[in-house]
C-alpha cells in the first residue's frame, strides 16, 4: 500500500501524521510512504530523517493525495485538502464531525472510507487514539489558564499558586476524565485550589483515593457548578461524549454572577465546545472576551507542543496504521471491531450515529458498511 502523508495546514499546527519510526515500520512491512517535503519540520523531523526510514519525499500536497491509498494526518482536512480526496481512497485521522457540517458535507463527496481517531476504541472502553492529546491538553490547559489570568491578558491578575498571606487561584474542572485528570492534577501542582465535577461515582471514587486529595472532587449538578462559578478564577472544560457535540455546560447568562477577568479554558472545543459562548480560536490569536470573562479556545492546544504530541500520537496510531496497511480497511476492521468503531464516512454515507444525530443525517452502520 502507498502510505501517504502532507504537511498539515490548520494554522499553527506543527505536528505531522507519521513519524520516521512509524515511517520506517512501514516501509519494513512492505509498503511505500511518501511525505510531503518539510512535513516534520515543525515536529522536529527533518526530511533527511524520514528518508534514512525509507519513505520518499513529494513536493507537494497535491502529490502526496493523487498517489496514496491511505493518507494519514493529524487534524481534519481543511477545504482544500477535502478536494483532494478521492473515490476509495482511505483517510486515517482526527475528523470531530458532529460540530462540522461543511468537512462532513465534503467527506460525504469525496467518497472516501474515514476512520477518525477520536472514535477507535480499545477493550476497557477507552479511547486510545484520543488518550494522548488528551493528556497533553489537559496538561496544557493550567497553563494556557494561567497565562490568560495575567491581567496583560485581561485576566483577574491572579498567580495560580497565590504566595504567603494571599490564597490561590480556584479552578473549577469540568469533568473527570483523561482530559479533566490530567488538567487537575498540573493545576494542583501550581498550588492552585482545585475542584473536579463528574456525574460517575464510581470515577469520582478512583480520583479521590488515587490522588490523596489532591484536589477535590464533586458530583457534576447544575447548583453545585453555579455555587463554584461565583468564586471560580479558572473554568476548564473537559466534556467529551465520543463523537459527539459536546453539551453546553456554562451559559452567557452564568457570567454575571462570575468574576469579572474569570478564565475559560475550553478543551472541548474541537467537539464544538462546553461553553455557550466558546468559538475555535489559533494560538496565533488564542483569547478572547465576552462580558468579561476571558475564553481560551484553540483548537489544536497539543499543536504548541509539537514534538511531545507527534511522537505520543504516533505511538498511538502507529499499530493502527500498520493493521489497516496490511489488511486493507475492510479486513482490518473485520478482524478488530474496535477499529470499526472508528469508521466515520464510507463512501458517501455517514456510519457514526452521533454525527448523524448531530447533523440530522441519515446513518448506515458500520458494520453494513463493512459486508457492502
Amino acid at each position: 500500500m502507498k502510505i501517504g502523508c502532507p504537511t498539515e495546514i490548520k494554522p499553527q499546527e506543527f505536528r505531522v501524521g507519521l513519524t520516521p519510526n512509524a515511517a520506517q515500520e512501514a516501509t519494513r512491512a512492505g509498503h511505500q510512504v511518501l511525505i510531503q517535503a518539510g512535513a516534520g519540520m515543525g515536529a522536529g523531523f527533518s526530511d533527511d530523517d524520514y528518508i534514512a526510514a525509507g519513505a520518499q519525499i513529494l513536493p507537494d500536497a497535491a502529490s502526496i493525495f493523487e498517489a496514496a491509498d491511505m493518507i494519514v494526518k493529524v487534524k481534519e482536512p481543511q477545504a482544500a485538502e477535502r478536494k483532494m480526496l478521492r473515490q476509495g481512497q482511505l483517510l486515517f485521522t482526527y475528523l470531530h464531525l458532529a460540530p462540522d457540517p461543511d468537512q462532513t458535507h465534503d467527506l460525504i463527496a469525496s467518497g472516501a472510507t474515514c476512520i477518525a481517531y477520536e472514535t477507535v476504541t480499545d477493550a476497557a472502553g477507552g479511547l486510545p487514539l484520543l488518550a494522548p492529546m488528551s493528556e497533553v491538553a489537559g496538561r496544557l490547559a493550567p497553563q494556557v489558564g494561567a497565562y490568560s489570568l495575567q491581567k496583560a491578558n485581561g485576566g483577574r491578575g491572579v498567580l495560580m499558586g497565590g504566595v504567603p498571606g494571599v490564597g490561590p487561584a480556584k479552578v473549577v474542572v469540568i469533568g473527570g476524565g483523561v482530559v479533566g485528570t490530567h488538567a487537575a492534577r498540573i493545576a494542583a501542582g501550581m498550588g492552585a485550589d482545585v475542584t473536579v465535577l463528574d456525574r460517575s461515582l464510581p470515577r469520582l471514587r478512583y480520583l479521590d483515593d488515587a490522588y490523596h486529595g489532591l484536589f477535590k472532587t464533586g458530583y457534576s449538578s447544575q447548583g453545585l457548578l453555579d455555587e463554584l462559578l461565583i468564586s471560580a478564577d479558572m473554568v476548564i472544560g473537559a466534556v467529551l461524549i465520543p463523537g459527539a457535540a459536546a453539551p453546553k455546560l456554562v451559559r452567557r447568562s452564568d457570567f454575571a454572577k462570575m468574576k469579572p477577568g474569570a478564565v475559560l479554558v475550553d478543551v472541548a472545543i474541537d467537539q464544538g465546545g462546553c461553553f455557550e459562548t466558546s468559538r475555535a480560536t489559533t494560538h496565533q490569536d488564542p483569547i478572547y472576551e465576552v462580558d468579561g470573562i476571558v475564553h481560551y479556545c484553540v483548537a489544536n492546544m497539543p499543536g504548541a507542543v509539537a514534538r511531545t504530541s507527534t511522537i505520543a500520537l504516533g505511538n498511538a496510531t502507529m499499530p493502527f496504521m500498520l493493521a489497516l496497511a496490511n489488511k486493507g480497511w475492510r479486513q482490518a476492521c473485520a478482524d478488530d471491531p474496535h477499529l470499526l468503531n472508528g469508521l466515520n464516512v464510507h463512501a458517501g454515507q455517514v456510519t457514526y450515529k452521533a454525527v448523524c444525530d448531530a447533523l440530522n443525517l441519515p446513518y448506515l452502520p458500520a458494520a453494513d458498511a463493512l459486508s457492502a
